[in-house]
């Protein structure tokens, strides 16, 4: 069975550990619903990035509060470019799935959906 990604975005309002596990749930649901992830077996992994202004909590806690116990997920920081977005918490999940690349659904919510107007879920 192929390894797919899907890519996600969302921005947290501060930088409190609620505003980034709030943030961060929402855009996990989203990409679950979306993309119809039934089981989190399917997951392989998820790699989370946060801006460098967002260091009050890990992304990864939000996931480990959905049940994701068994799937390996990594923190990072993301590059500090300047004049990028503030808040910004991206994932990068691979699931195991006999669906093309094409019909994965990437998921880009509030002002982060300016990261990816391509995108028909970013509208």
């Amino acid at each position: 069975m192929p390894v797919r990604g899907i890519r996600g975005a969302v921005n947290a309002d501060d930088n409190t550990a609620q505003s980034i596990l709030e943030a961060t749930r929402e855009l996990l649901q989203e990409i679950i619903r979306a993309n119809s992830l039934d089981c989190f077996d399917d997951i392989v992994s998820a790699v989370f990035t946060t801006t460098q202004d967002l260091d009050a909590a890990f992304p990864a806690e939000a996931a480990r509060e959905l049940g994701m116990h068994r799937v390996p997920l990594l923190c990072a920081t993301e590059i500090n470019v300047p004049g990028s977005m503030r808040h910004c918490i991206r994932i990068l999940l691979h699931v195991n799935t006999d669906r093309n690349a094409a019909e994965m659904v990437h998921v880009y919510l509030k002002d982060a959906a300016r990261l990816r107007p391509d995108m028909k879920s970013a509208q």
